[in-house]
């Protein structure tokens, strides 16, 4: 839902998902390190009220913060310190709730504490944030769930609008055009190959996006997006790999996206 201002000084951006899978399964994946690390970020976090936590977020950004709330399987919370700047500390509450047919409501909210508007657009770009990390984590739920992972995140820049970012990206990894249900391979131009089934396809906002499940090299997930962030275009593909040979595969894999996405899409 949009940004509420529920108090004077309370600002608050709020999610509800629903997730396949047990209480004890989600609250691995969205409550340790090694399960966010399977569907988000390479993540640390001390599992205990006053535990160190950090989001590795990928181009040597980080995301630094203290666990205030630990009350496994169903409740989680921290506090994201010096997240933008200046702000105040950014507080999120994750709640888990078992639901009916094997599934799980998950409610996420972030909340900052101030009566300045100067972080609102930051806040209200959550909405346009999380839902591919959400299908991410459903499709990791659904058929990865509890193996290792290893992951990688090669970022780049773009000199025009988002929407052309997206573009050329597709056309430059033969994914223009993708639909839900379709086979694609990204060996096309000298891309280093990326081969699967078209998941799902994203637009909100500038944020466009695309998800397949692969095959090739190995079984996993990639997600990859075009989006605005401090008026600048970026680009970023998530790859996640999983099984017993996963930490082989992004220790091979991950350079060579990395200086394609130097050599493509090289930050100015």
């Amino acid at each position: 839902m949009p940004l509420k201002k529920t108090a004077a000084t309370r600002r608050a951006v709020e999610m509800e998902i629903e997730l396949p899978g047990t209480p004890e399964q989600i609250w691995q994946a969205m409550a340790t390190g090694p399960g966010n690390a399977a569907w988000f970020v390479p993540t640390i976090i001390e599992e205990k009220v006053g535990g160190r936590l950090e989001f590795q977020l990928g181009g040597g950004a980080t995301s630094h913060g203290v666990v205030t709330v630990w009350q496994p399987p169903h409740r989680f919370g921290y506090e994201e310190l010096g997240w933008s700047g200046e702000a105040p500390p950014l507080a999120t509450e994750i709640v888990i709730e078992a639901a009916s047919g094997g599934t799980c409501r998950v409610r996420m909210v972030h909340s900052l504490f101030t009566d300045r508007d100067d972080w609102d657009k930051e806040m209200e770009s959550f909405e346009t944030g999380w839902p591919a990390f959400f299908a991410i984590l459903r499709l990791y739920l659904r058929h990865f769930a509890g193996e290792p992972a290893a992951s990688s995140r090669p970022m780049g820049g773009f000199g025009g609008d988002p929407a052309a970012a997206w573009a050329e990206l597709t056309r430059r990894l033969g994914l223009d055009g993708a639909r839900p249900g379709e086979r694609r391979d990204t060996a096309v131009d000298g891309a280093p190959q990326l081969a699967g089934t078209v998941e799902e396809e994203y637009r909100i906002g500038d944020h466009q996006a695309l998800m397949l499940r692969l095959d090739t090299p190995a079984p996993g997930i990639a997600l990859m997006g075009a989006f605005s962030y401090a008026g600048k275009s970026h680009i970023a593909l998530s790859l996640y790999f999983y099984g017993r040979e996963s930490a082989a595969v992004e220790a091979r894999e991950s350079p060579r996206w990395h200086a394609w996405m130097a050599e493509q899409f090289p930050f100015t």
